[in-house]
């Protein structure tokens, strides 16, 4: 076995696979994650566009972006984080590209996204 071979197989035997949706750039989601406190446990939703998914199994990211209080907020997400209560699917975007960079310059009604019908 040489090391990439012995390094996939401890990221597969060491991460915990967690059912998520499946969802791609353009998708709405909530990330409902855990943030500490001191010693206090929460659970803050964090609802906005992924704009890209990068990386493979146990390195695997998405970056989810919303406006908060007219400011564009980004937040990049390990998909395996123990962290993240769950994931949940809102709506399906059409977009033809996996790296949606281009919503960062848009601003009001030219950044919305296409609703994929069902």
């Amino acid at each position: 076995m040489n090391k990439m071979e012995i390094m996939n197989f401890v990221q597969d035997v060491l991460t915990e696979k967690k059912e998520t949706p499946a969802f791609k750039a353009g998708d709405t989601v909530t990330v409902h994650y855990k943030i500490k406190e001191g010693n206090k446990e929460r659970i803050q939703p964090f609802q906005g566009v992924v704009i890209q998914r990068r990386g493979v199994s146990a390195t695997e990211t998405f970056t989810v972006r919303k406006i908060s209080g007219n400011v564009g907020v980004e937040r990049i997400f390990p998909v395996n984080s123990p962290f993240i209560e769950k994931i949940e699917l809102n709506r399906r975007g059409v977009v033809r590209r996996a790296r949606i960079f281009y919503l960062r310059e848009l601003r009001g009604k030219k950044a919305r996204i296409k609703e994929k019908r069902m």
